[in-house]
């Protein structure tokens, strides 16, 4: 029989009422011919109660007992699920991680899939059964743990069954009908997408854009998954959502497809260190051990005044989530009592925001930058920091004028116009 994956988020599955809207959504798809694997995520609102639980207990917690818990509200939404599909007479069962079995490393809370065995699901498949209902999000490590993929795992572990069993496409239910040119809530003129490559989508997952989880984009543009993403709440057909594909299946599409970006940035200088050979790496080597998420990075030559700082010197610029601030802080000044390196100053800017264009088509047209800087400068919005790469251009600006940012760049591209 043909399969299908289908994912349903924490928002799809709410509630007893909402499960059955997506219990009714599998019934559709088994009455098509098909064989469906269903991967559920915990009921909204659940992972983040259960985390709380386990910090109110023990604030020094053992990330294996954390996964023990925080991986519960996945059992009891795919039991649900199961019992659901079985009072509308469709023969299914519910799996948890271990059960599979999905296997992982034992890196507890941010877990990575090594391999999903297919013989005890297939077999069941031979039996009858016509949905598998496995728990999102969770696997078992090599010493026999539960272990938890971190937030949004679930979009990944849907990803993988796909890719393990072949499945002919994989449905990723949320609570919105598609991926956007931009957030509806920014710009009215957003523009859902019937098509995006895989490149973009993981560009723009990367840059802020939070419908689908960037592990998830990974694993599916390796093994050639086609991902389509539509809502839980509205009636959907073969046409509906939107479908993340191969670049070679999108005939024509528009030099820009998108517009993301991400409220919660800092910018970070340190002003006047060396300018000699190793000098980025004893920088970001202890800002990686500290565990900081180091985005855009800028090195500024200069010379230091003769009279008091003899030999080049350079001003590095990096971003990171404003949350890191602390820590990345922490890491260069223990870099500096350590010798590691030197700076006379570390100036923090936690005002800013990222905003960034995204299309494959860049490659193949000359101009992209000067038009976005033109919007911008229009707009009289001043760039701090900007970074490239072959589909993308991204700047770092003032927050206050973000959404202003996100408007002009939308319009100056015309996103809201079909390719």
């Amino acid at each position: 029989m043909p399969l299908l994956v289908m994912k349903f988020g924490g928002t799809s599955v709410g509630d007893l009422a909402r499960i059955r809207n997506a219990a009714l959504k599998v019934q559709r798809e088994v009455e098509r011919g098909y064989d469906v694997i269903v991967i559920v995520s915990a009921m909204s609102g659940k992972t983040n109660e259960l985390v709380g639980w386990v910090e109110q207990t023990s604030p020094l917690f053992d990330a294996r007992e954390y996964d023990a818990v925080v991986s519960s509200g996945e059992n009891v939404t795919a039991g649900l699920m199961a019992l659901t599909l079985q009072e509308l007479d469709i023969p299914a069962r519910s799996w948890q991680g271990w059960q599979v079995p999905i296997l992982t490393t034992s890196a507890h809370s941010a877990a990575r899939l090594v391999d999903i065995p297919r013989e005890a699901i297939d077999r069941k498949f031979a039996e009858g059964m016509k949905v598998a209902v496995v728990a999102g999000f969770q696997g078992v490590s090599p010493e026999g743990r539960i272990t938890t993929l971190g937030r949004g795992g679930s979009d990944t572990t849907a990803v993988a069954f796909a890719a393990a069993f072949g499945a002919e496409r994989c449905d990723i239910y949320t609570d919105v009908d598609g991926i956007y040119t931009t957030d509806p809530r920014i710009s009215s003129r957003a523009r859902k997408l019937d098509r995006i490559a895989f490149e973009e989508m993981l560009e723009l997952a990367s840059l802020g854009a939070k419908v689908l989880q960037t592990r998830s984009v990974e694993l599916a543009m390796r093994y050639k998954v086609r991902l389509r993403v539509l809502s839980s709440f509205e009636d959907t057909d073969e046409t509906s959502g939107t479908v993340v594909c191969d670049e070679d299946e999108i005939m024509e599409s528009k030099v820009v497809s998108g517009v993301a970006y991400s409220r919660d940035e800092a910018k970070m200088t340190l002003v006047t260190i060396e300018d000699r050979p190793g000098i980025a790496a004893a920088i970001f080597g202890p800002l990686s051990e500290a565990g900081v998420n180091v985005d855009m990075i800028v090195q500024n030559i200069s010379e230091r005044d003769y009279d008091n700082h003899p030999g080049a010197v350079t001003d590095m610029t990096f971003s990171c989530p404003v949350n890191q601030v602390a820590r990345a802080r922490a890491a260069m000044e223990d870099a500096r009592a350590a010798g590691i390196i030197s700076y006379d100053d570390l100036a923090v800017d936690t005002e800013v925001a990222k905003v960034s264009v995204v299309g494959i088509g860049m490659r193949s047209h000359a101009g992209v930058a000067a038009t976005m800087f033109r919007a911008l400068a229009a707009e009289n919005i001043n760039i701090k920091v900007i970074a490239t790469s072959e589909i993308k251009i991204s700047v770092l600006i003032d927050r206050k004028y973000m959404e202003l940012a996100v408007q002009a760049l939308h319009d100056a591209f015309e996103l809201e116009k079909a390719a």
